[in-house]
């Protein structure tokens, strides 16, 4: 347990406002459910470079936001 106390509470370093977000996965888990929804209307993608799109799309969606 000593030798892990550095990966353990490297969040710590972290400025307060951002710890709060760290604590669990939701927002994580939020972003990969949009992109999960979105992705089944488009059911079938033409090629890898629209799949990036439509990612790209929402990961700067949710920058905004």
């Amino acid at each position: 347990m000593d030798e892990a106390e550095s990966g353990v509470l490297a969040h710590m370093n972290f400025p307060t406002q951002h710890r709060t977000k760290l604590y669990n996965t939701n927002p994580l888990e939020r972003l990969c459910g949009g992109i999960l929804r979105r992705s089944e209307v488009v059911g079938i993608f033409p090629n890898e470079d629209a799949t990036v799109r439509l990612i790209g799309a929402l990961l700067l969606e949710q920058d905004d936001e």
